[in-house]
């Protein structure tokens, strides 16, 4: 009995590595946090998974739920720098969007969508916002699903300017940034083979009003316009029986083509891979295989001083007569070995050490449900990225169940989202609107759970990004600066009885600037929101912030907030 028991675990674990990995090979280029780092757990693997995607399923038809709510909101928002005696500033807000979270027996959807005019008094002006979120699946046939998700949002243009913490009022270095991704996803076991497919398109665009303001001496980075992105991939494997070992082989394509400077990125990968069982929860990984990637960029426009020419935005103007500069490419023999370790279906540890870019890689996850409302992930990447590369494998790697949460004061959609899924965090995506190709190092782990009637999620992590740019181009001199960023994002909520909500959220950030002449900059805030529904779809909320900023170069500013407002859901 001991024998069947332990040979029924060790196929369970050699199902779960190869299933795991059939949809996968996506994260083979883009290995920043939100793909997941190749290993760190992302949706897109999760429906081959075949205990969780049974899970998924039984969850699915025994819960049915269809919740959308559209609204309207007005309030009234002040605000006041409480250290250097700055301006009061008010403003009157009128909003409309809807929340939405549906779950069916072929569909699964989290959004949440507005559009906000803000009414400035006094000097201050009047401007529109449009934020939102959203993510979603439909399992179009079996082991076939359709996946699309969508952000909104606004973000730092320039990580070495001035952060306030707030994107209220005529603030300069805002970007507005929207992003959208979708693609089928396949995974099927087909006369005893896992067979995995499937194909992603993105998109991010990236507007700025108004350029930011620089400490002295500091040089102003190149700002992302828009660009599109395809990454497609297949493998097909087969489980330990007929031979005691696992065994896949995978292949992939992705490419990346960017406005600015004309950047593209392209890569290729073709790799086998082996699972070795050694015990009923622990198996051995190994993989080799072969890569071929190319980013490259023109230079930008140089007056007669040799000074690169920027447009209205800030942004360089590309030199068309110039040919496209390679500032990364690397071809040849790729490996990875490794070890996992699944004592039960709540636990899973992975670890991977291998030669990626002509360089020595370490990724890794872990993942542990301690009950069915307790998650907790940790992934450590290594891997190429862009913005919007970035932006597409993040939004990819979000719950499809989740619980927006927004600034109670902006009306910003927070960067990081949790459900019973578990969690994920846009933050290394959203640290500015950087235009440059990079290598991206670093440790993401999240938790969400639910206890005591509260609801509540933490974020935090580490990244580094090393600047990839031609040798021999104009801006060679911010190739391979190293910015290092360190995050952490706290979100709780209960409802205190049938009529009322209470909110909190906090956050604390510091950005290592490695730029020549550039300053590090720290920021920290907490926000309070309480709601209370009047009469049937109208609530009252009244929400209170502060924010602190401090930045070498600039005063450092304690800012303070206060909203009242209504709202009346349909």
């Amino acid at each position: 009995m001991r024998t069947t028991t332990t040979m029924r675990h060790v196929g369970t674990l050699a199902a779960l590595l190869l299933a795991g990995t059939a949809t996968g090979a996506h994260a083979q280029f883009s290995g920043d946090a939100g793909s997941g780092a190749s290993e760190a757990p992302s949706s897109g693997a999760s429906q081959s998974e075949p205990g969780r995607s049974e899970r998924r399923a039984e969850k699915r038809r025994t819960q049915r739920t269809v919740d959308v709510s559209p609204y309207l909101e007005v309030g009234q928002v002040l605000t006041a720098d409480l250290k250097n005696g700055g301006d009061v500033l008010t403003y009157t807000t009128v909003a409309a969007g809807v929340d939405a979270a549906i779950v069916t027996n072929r569909a699964e959807l989290s959004a949440t969508l507005r559009y906000e005019h803000q009414f400035g008094w006094g000097n201050q002006g009047d401007q529109d916002v449009i934020s939102g979120l959203a993510r979603g699946r439909i399992e179009a046939a079996r082991g076939l699903n359709l996946e699309a998700g969508a952000l909104a949002t606004r973000t730092r243009a320039d990580n070495r300017g001035a952060d306030s913490g707030l994107f209220i009022g005529d603030a300069s270095n805002v970007a507005n940034l929207y992003s959208v991704y979708a693609g089928p996803t396949f995974a099927r076991r087909i006369a005893g083979l896992d067979v995995g497919a499937g194909y992603r398109f993105g998109y991010t665009k990236v507007d700025v009003d108004q350029p930011a303001i620089l400490a002295p001496g500091s040089q102003p980075q190149d700002i992302f316009d828009s660009s599109t992105n395809h990454v497609a991939w297949a493998s097909v494997g087969a489980r330990p029986g007929d031979l005691p070992f696992g065994w896949q082989v995978s292949g992939g394509y992705e490419r990346e083509d960017a406005s600015q400077l004309d950047q593209r990125f392209e890569g290729k990968y073709a790799r086998a891979d082996v699972t070795m069982p050694i015990g009923p929860t622990v198996a051995l990984l190994g993989g080799v295989g072969y890569e071929d990637i190319e980013i490259g960029q023109r230079d930008p426009v140089v007056d007669t001083n040799g000074v690169p020419v920027r447009d209205a935005s800030g942004r360089f103007v590309t030199d068309k007569s110039k040919p496209r500069q390679l500032s990364f490419d690397t071809s040849g023999l790729i490996w990875d070995a490794g070890v996992m370790w699944q004592p039960s279906r709540r636990t899973s540890l992975t670890a991977k050490v291998g030669r990626r870019y002509g360089d020595t890689i370490y990724t890794g996850s872990f993942a542990y449900r301690a009950d069915h409302a307790t998650t907790i992930q940790i992934g450590v990447y290594d891997g190429l990225s862009s913005l919007g590369r970035g932006m597409s494998s993040g939004l990819a790697a979000l719950p499809t169940q989740f619980d927006p949460t927004r600034n109670p004061i902006g009306g910003d959609v927070n960067t990081c989202v949790f459900g019973q899924e578990g969690g994920s965090c846009l933050n290394n995506q959203l640290g500015s609107a950087n235009s440059a190709q990079y290598r991206s190092r670093g440790v993401q782990a999240t938790l969400s759970s639910r206890f005591a009637g509260w609801s509540y999620g933490v974020g935090i992590g580490y990244d580094q990004r090393k600047l990839l740019v031609p040798r021999l181009s104009p801006i060679a001199n911010l190739n391979g600066i190293k910015d290092e960023s360190y995050y952490l994002f706290l979100s709780a909520g209960r409802q205190l009885d049938r009529d009322s909500d209470l909110s909190l959220s906090g956050y604390v950030s510091y950005f290592d600037n490695g730029a020549p002449n550039a300053s590090d900059v720290q920021s920290a805030g907490l926000s309070a929101a309480y709601s209370r529904r009047f009469w049937r779809g109208l609530t009252g909320t009244a929400a209170g912030s502060i924010n602190a900023f401090d930045q070498e170069g600039f005063n450092s500013q304690l800012i303070g907030s206060a909203l009242v407002g209504l709202r009346y859901n349909f």
